[in-house]
């Protein structure tokens, strides 16, 4: 009797044990973060992140993976294309300026007494030295431009202003705005800071897919 309760005992721990819920994985924290022209694939970024059981720390110090548009110069870190962007010029949809061609864009943009307020980017920043390439060939951006600190800038300015043109991204487009002139398309990269290991890899594998 003794022997059958002891046999139980173990049987019923058994039971137990096998009937637990399997406690789901620890999340693993990845250290990101976004040029501001290529925040909008931070959603793709998120939606990796929840299908492989890892939380994103947004920050600019020592990230685990940058996403930028265009390739970088001089720049040996492993990059990888996830997709590609498309770079435009875009006015208010009330602007006076219609289709533009690539010389029409470079003058617009060189030009002193320009008609347009124009909207650009810092130099050194991934879409203006995309657009510099694409565009303006070695000719200078006017100096009475308008620098932005980022795409969401140049959006909500020509957004308010019918007399303003400038550079942004397709996915930046919204209803109240107009495409004048497609610059081309510039690779979007994830870059990570070593040869991407574990759940890093992991991530930039499925922002490829």
């Amino acid at each position: 009797m003794r022997r059958l309760r002891v046999l139980y005992s173990i049987f019923f721990a058994w039971f137990l044990f096998s009937c637990a819920p399997t406690p789901p994985p620890a999340l693993q924290i990845v250290n990101v973060y976004a040029e501001s022209s290529a925040q909008v694939w931070l959603t793709d970024l998120y939606t990796c992140a929840a299908k492989h059981s890892a939380a994103l720390n947004l920050t600019a110090v020592n990230p685990d993976i940058v996403l930028k548009i265009g390739e970088p110069e001089n720049f040996f870190l492993p990059a990888y294309q996830i997709g590609e962007e498309e770079i435009v010029l875009a006015v208010h949809e009330s602007s006076p300026i219609k289709k533009l061609s690539l010389d029409e864009a470079r003058k617009l943009f060189s030009r002193m007494d320009s008609p347009a307020q124009v909207w650009v980017f810092a130099p050194g920043a991934d879409l203006q030295r995309g657009f510099d390439a694409l565009v303006m060939r070695g000719v200078r951006v006017t100096s009475s431009a308008r620098v932005a600190a980022s795409a969401g800038q140049i959006s909500s300015a020509l957004s308010s202003d019918p007399n303003a043109v400038g550079i942004l991204p397709r996915q930046w487009i919204k209803n109240e705005l107009r495409v004048v002139f497609s610059a081309g398309f510039l690779p979007v990269l994830a870059i990570a800071k070593q040869e991407p290991q574990g759940i890093t890899r992991e991530l930039i594998a499925c922002l490829q897919k």
